[in-house]
């Protein structure tokens, strides 16, 4: 009982990164138009500026592993997320684009790096846990997003210098964060295993795995950054409404997640994948289709559940696939970012060829991928309760 005691307090403790991580995206999307004043970008040239962010994160996060095999994985994880959670102040000190960049591309290696080693000690807990909880923790993400960007919106309501603004965020969330870290699980490396390499191409599972998220992410990408847009320019919803949109949508993917697991626990990553596909395919078409705001905010929502614990099942069943966790975990972060990145201007991209209706076609086309595919996330299922009991998991600390 004592083991078990212990190994629900170190998924509290991971549960808590997960939500100080979410925090500063969320911190930083809120105040993103003043670093556009204060660098004196055009819209433009601040999308250049912010696509440093996925490119510093794709560059660093194969390191993760290694510092973790280096000095371990709560000593990792409580240096990486200090980086992640100082390096919010950076952006608000660019004066201009080439600084801007440079700062971007550091705040995403950081959001990298501490990504994927939180994810890898999400995957031990799990393992050790018996039972499904990424959902959860990715739930607890969104959570943090949802809080910190409550927070950068009353900042920027009030006036504040965003760079005040960042700097008492940054030093709140550095304290959450490294307070958290202190019961979170220290796996050390065994005498004869050797160090991850500092930079490899993921592993095939971890590919195949990765674009069942890359179709998730693209949805989740295109409905956040397209849904406000869609119901201004498509049904002629006022800004309040559709702002609402998305606000509706973050609050659908944040409660689906939290409650993620239970369903994930009672049927199964693939099973609970492949209905989410329809849910989202459904939700698309009624994008599409819609002749009404309700119509179209239903259908954003619907896009939301069944998107929402996607990315989690797929770390998930990274982490289980094969002998080196974090390497695999990259692998798929890294094609999640990709899909994150390019998503919003490939909607645009469409939209401006055809129409908004045509762009939502396409993320509906992709969302029928997660129900085709998700029988690649059987790993996690093989590695998660049918392998571990309760009664097994152990007190955090080397792996056996």
């Amino acid at each position: 009982m004592r083991d078990l005691s212990a190994v629900r307090r170190a998924r509290y403790a991971v549960a808590a990164v997960f939500a100080v991580h979410g925090a500063v995206t969320g911190s930083f999307a809120t105040r993103v138009p003043w670093v556009q004043d204060h660098a004196s970008l055009g819209a433009g040239r601040l999308g250049f500026a912010l696509a440093f962010t996925a490119l510093g994160a794709s560059c660093a996060m194969p390191l993760a592993g290694r510092i973790s095999h280096r000095f371990g994985s709560r000593n990792a994880l409580r240096g990486l997320i200090a980086l992640w959670t100082l390096s919010l102040v950076l952006p608000s000190l660019a004066p201009n684009l080439p600084t801007l960049c440079l700062a971007m591309f550091v705040y995403g290696a950081c959001a990298g790096m501490a990504d994927v080693a939180m994810n890898a000690l999400g995957v031990e807990v799990e393992r050790r846990l018996g039972k499904s909880v990424m959902s959860g923790l990715h739930g607890m993400w969104s959570a943090g997003a949802l809080i910190g960007s409550a927070a950068g919106t009353l900042a920027a309501h009030l006036g504040a210098d965003a760079r005040t603004h960042f700097l008492l965020a940054s030093a709140v969330l550095t304290v959450l964060g490294l307070l958290s870290c202190t019961w979170v699980p220290d796996i050390q490396p065994t005498e004869d295993e050797e160090p991850p390499p500092r930079f490899a191409l993921p592993p095939r599972s971890a590919l195949l795995i990765g674009m069942v998220g890359f179709c998730a992410v693209f949805a989740e990408g295109a409905s956040l950054d397209w849904s406000a847009v869609f119901l201004r320019d498509r049904l002629d919803s006022s800004a309040t409404l559709a702002a609402a949109s998305t606000t509706a949508f973050m609050l659908t993917m944040a409660v689906a997640r939290i409650a993620g697991d239970a369903v994930v626990n009672r049927f199964g990553a693939v099973r609970t994948v492949r209905a989410g596909g329809v849910l989202a395919v459904l939700g698309g078409l009624l994008v599409v289709l819609a002749g009404q705001p309700a119509v179209a905010m239903g259908g954003f929502a619907l896009m939301g559940l069944g998107i929402a614990v996607v990315v989690p099942l797929c770390f998930a069943a990274a982490g289980h696939a094969g002998p080196n966790p974090s390497q695999a975990i990259a692998g798929v972060a890294t094609i999640t970012y990709t899909s994150g990145l390019i998503a919003p201007s490939l909607i645009g991209g469409v939209a401006q060829a055809t129409s908004l209706v045509v762009s939502f076609g396409v993320v509906t086309v992709l969302a029928c991928g997660l129900t085709v595919c998700a029988g690649v996330l059987r790993s996690a299922e093989r590695g998660g309760a049918r392998e571990v009991s309760p009664r097994a998991a152990a007190v955090p600390g080397p792996r056996p």
